[in-house]
């Protein structure tokens, strides 16, 4: 990252500041005048959306092409900000809300019977994705999870694992593996696929695994709620009064 981003985003944003009820995205015209900043354009930034909230613009931008990253930039066009901001009225983190409308149906199945419906990007080697995992048993009436694999490079068998969940022929089967199927187990390392079933479930996972990267996930677990705004897995045990 360039000196000149390195200089203008010193500033770790964990104040608070009132969250306007109606924010909404700004004009073209006016993103135009953002992406146009010197600050702006010096970092090496595009700015892909912008949200009004109010006090503060939250920004939706890629960094030197490659890193996506929301930041914070003072309605006088003078600070850019990074790091994290609160609705001090509810106390929630300010992300800009993500169209999860085009994925819906599109997960590898879904887990929960419940109305408080959610979209989880899952690995099977993270060790944080296991332990949200095995709380589900004791949330299982109150949510309905969408779940995507989003297997990490770094994680030797996350695929094949992966694979292996969705290649199970009911949602009940493949809910049961992921809860308890690891790599050492006796019926993964026996694991056996024809060429085209192994062709389809590959073809399944990298359908996947494009919608995670268009979406800038970068790490696991992520979890968004159904208005496409990311939430913590811990928020939602504690919604449930599950310590």
């Amino acid at each position: 990252m360039s000196n000149i981003i390195k200089g203008l985003l010193v500033l770790f944003f964990c104040t608070t500041f009132l969250y306007a009820q109606n924010n909404k995205e700004v004009s073209s015209e006016e993103l135009k005048i953002i992406n146009n900043l010197k600050l702006i354009k010096d970092a090496h930034i595009k700015v892909k959306k912008a949200l009004d909230l109010g006090s503060i613009y939250i920004l939706d931008t890629l960094i030197e092409e490659q890193h996506q990253q929301e930041l914070f930039l003072t309605k006088d066009k003078k600070v850019l900000i990074t790091g994290k901001a609160m609705d001090s009225s509810t106390g929630e983190y300010l992300t800009i809300p993500v169209d999860l409308s085009k994925i819906i149906g599109k997960e590898a199945f879904t887990y929960g019977s419940g109305t408080d419906e959610y979209i989880l990007f899952t690995d099977p080697e993270c060790p944080y994705c296991k332990k949200f995992e095995a709380y589900f048993p004791k949330i299982e009436k109150n949510v309905k999870i969408r779940i995507f694999f989003y297997p990490l490079s770094f994680h030797a068998n996350a695929r094949e694992l992966s694979l292996y969940y969705m290649s199970k022929k009911t949602k009940e089967e493949k809910i049961k593996a992921m809860l308890n199927v690891t790599a050492t187990s006796e019926e993964f390392k026996n694991r056996k696929y024809t060429n085209k079933e192994y062709e389809n479930l590959e073809k399944q996972l990298d359908e996947q695994l494009v919608i995670a990267q268009a979406l800038g996930i970068q790490a696991t677990p992520t979890l968004y709620n159904i208005k496409g705004k990311k939430v913590s897995w811990i928020e939602v045990l504690y919604k449930y009064n599950i310590k």
